[in-house]
C-alpha cells in the first residue's frame, strides 16, 4: 500500500515538474489579433465569427440537463425496490419526484420555460 502511494506521488510530482517547466519554457502571446481572427482561405470573412449567444436557450438547456441526470437517478430505484423495504423507496421516489416536480413548476412560474418569439 505504502510502495503504491510513493510511486503515486513521484509520478504526480514528476508530471507537475514537467508542466512547470512547459509552461516556464513556452512563449505565448496572447494578444495576438491574427488568433482572435476567423480564417477563410485568405478571404475576408463572410459574417461574424463569434454570433450572439441565446441566453433563454442556454438556460433551458441547463434545465433540462439538470432534469436528465434526476430521471437517470430515478431509474434504478425501480429495479431494486424487489430487494429492499418498498415502502422506504416508494417514499424515496415520491419525494424525489416532488422535489422535481416543485423545481419545475418554480422554473415554469418565473417564465424560463417560456420562449420568447
Amino acid at each position: 500500500m505504502l510502495y503504491v502511494m510513493l510511486v503515486s506521488l513521484v509520478l504526480f510530482l514528476v508530471g507537475a515538474l514537467l508542466s512547470a517547466v512547459s509552461a516556464t519554457i513556452s512563449e505565448k502571446n496572447y494578444f495576438d489579433r491574427e488568433k482572435a481572427s476567423p480564417f477563410e482561405c485568405g478571404f475576408n470573412p463572410v459574417s461574424m465569427s463569434r454570433l450572439p449567444f441565446s441566453l433563454r436557450f442556454f438556460i433551458i438547456a441547463v434545465v433540462f440537463l439538470v432534469f436528465d441526470v434526476e430521471i437517470v437517478l430515478l431509474l434504478p430505484l425501480s429495479s431494486s425496490w424487489e430487494f429492499n423495504a418498498t415502502s422506504y423507496w416508494a417514499l424515496s421516489y415520491l419525494l424525489f419526484l416532488a422535489i422535481l416536480l416543485i423545481g419545475t413548476l418554480y422554473e415554469w412560474s418565473y417564465g424560463a420555460l417560456g420562449w420568447k418569439k
